[in-house]
């Protein structure tokens, strides 16, 4: 394991942002959904896709607060242009659970 210092980690804006939409994503190759989350109004609404279909579906997703790193370059996947990194955790068997906060805060509050 690598180690970073304080300035490295503190580069890595990791946001709270609401999910406004999540739609399919049959181009992914691997399922995959296509979300809009809403990180507040000096960051707005970034897309992204997410390969969370086992654990989540579309309609859980609504209005769900998630943490995401967006201050990425935008990646192109497939026909999708995808804006920030909607964080969480492998399980063993491949699924991802979602990080997110314990409680409700205002979108686009910094992860301290």
């Amino acid at each position: 394991m690598e180690l970073i210092s304080w300035d490295q980690f503190a580069l890595v804006e990791l946001r709270v942002g609401t999910v406004i939409e999540a739609t399919d994503f049959p181009e992914a190759r691997k399922p995959a959904y296509k979300l809009k989350v809403d990180f507040g109004p000096d960051i707005g609404v970034k897309q992204s896709s997410a390969q969370i279909t086992t654990l989540y579906s579309k309609e859980q997703l609504l209005g769900k607060q998630v943490i995401g790193v967006v201050n990425f370059p935008t990646k192109q996947i497939g026909p999708f242009r995808s804006e920030c990194l909607i964080t969480g955790f492998y399980r063993p068997d491949g699924a991802v659970v979602l990080a997110v906060p314990e409680q409700a805060v205002s979108n686009g509050s910094k992860l301290a």
